[in-house]
């Protein structure tokens, strides 16, 4: 059918994450509270990692970044999720849909891209602590986070400008609380195999080839960890591992399993509550996994709150 002659999608209305009118407003309190622990937390990290010299390192520059991406993540997807609860409809502009598919797409890659350069950072930091400052120097550093965010802006434009080329004209009510692929490709007249091919191509490598990096690095650090002769040497490596290992786990597993399977309804179901974690419970929780667990955070916290009691 040809677009002059199909009354075309102007706008959509996004769905709730629970079908449940007596659910909205605990729920709407909850993400809230979600949303403002992130925002804090996200923040007061980075700003921790500016103001203390001795953060100036590569692990902090990776954090500092990951940080900045997932504070900036949750504001793409939250804000709209907390309207719905409240308003009970939430109404989205085409290109405004489109733009949030752009951002939540660049976003989730540049994390991807983060968290990989983070787990080479640990191999590097434990396998071969004597050359680390020449192997991890600030160029390499830099090159690293450059080369995140241009994959992800090149990887975003993919996805969006697929996503352009379809044609909506069968309904506007979106099965997820924001703009996501398989839902807009429910409401699309047009064929959809381009997009869902380059999900499968282009999300895949963005999920599969980080997770096999990231964890052939771990294999190598585990062995380096259990050949080391000093019991407070391995304690201190299994506690900074342990906490990239969790983060990894939660966005990587939870995205594989929206993206990386058949489409059905009853998958969109699952993958909203899916999607929570990648979108909102992952950025709030990573502040407190990387700080509450991490020696250098935690005193360069307490100096920054004497001064300011002082």
């Amino acid at each position: 059918m040809g677009r002059e002659n199909t009354t075309l999608v102007t706008e959509f209305i996004l769905g709730s994450l629970i079908d449940q009118p007596e659910l909205q407003t605990p729920l709407f309190f909850l993400f809230l509270l979600m949303y403002l622990g992130t925002a804090l937390g996200n923040f007061g990290l980075t700003i921790l990692i500016v103001l203390n010299s001795h953060l100036h390192t590569p692990m902090y520059f990776f954090l500092f970044n990951l940080s900045f991406i997932d504070l900036c993540h949750s504001s793409v997807i939250t804000p709209k999720m907390l309207m719905k609860f409240i308003l009970g409809e939430n109404v989205i502009s085409y290109m405004g849909c489109m733009t949030q598919l752009y951002f939540f797409c660049f976003f989730v890659i540049s994390e991807c891209c983060v968290l990989t350069s983070m787990a080479y950072d640990r191999y590097v930091a434990i396998c071969n602590p004597l050359l680390y400052n020449i192997i991890m120097s600030p160029k390499v550093c830099s090159y690293l986070i450059v080369g995140s965010y241009l994959m992800a802006f090149s990887d975003a434009m993919v996805h969006t400008g697929f996503m352009l080329k379809l044609i909506f004209c069968d309904g506007n009510a979106i099965n997820h609380y924001f703009c996501d692929f398989l839902p807009l490709f429910q409401l699309s007249c047009t064929s959809t195999y381009i997009n869902e091919l380059s999900i499968l191509i282009v999300g895949g490598k963005n999920i599969i080839v980080p997770s096999f990096i990231i964890f052939t690095s771990y294999g190598f650090i585990l062995s380096s960890i259990f050949q080391m002769s000093s019991t407070e040497g391995r304690f201190k490596a299994f506690s900074t591992c342990s906490s990239h290992i969790i983060a990894v786990s939660l966005f990587f597993g939870s995205g594989a399993f929206m993206y990386l399977k058949p489409t059905s309804t009853d998958s969109l179901d699952k993958g909203k509550i899916s999607s929570v974690f990648y979108t909102t419970v992952v950025p709030m929780m990573n502040p407190l996994i990387y700080s509450l667990r991490n020696k250098d955070v935690n005193v360069a916290l307490r100096k920054m709150l004497s001064r300011r009691t002082f």
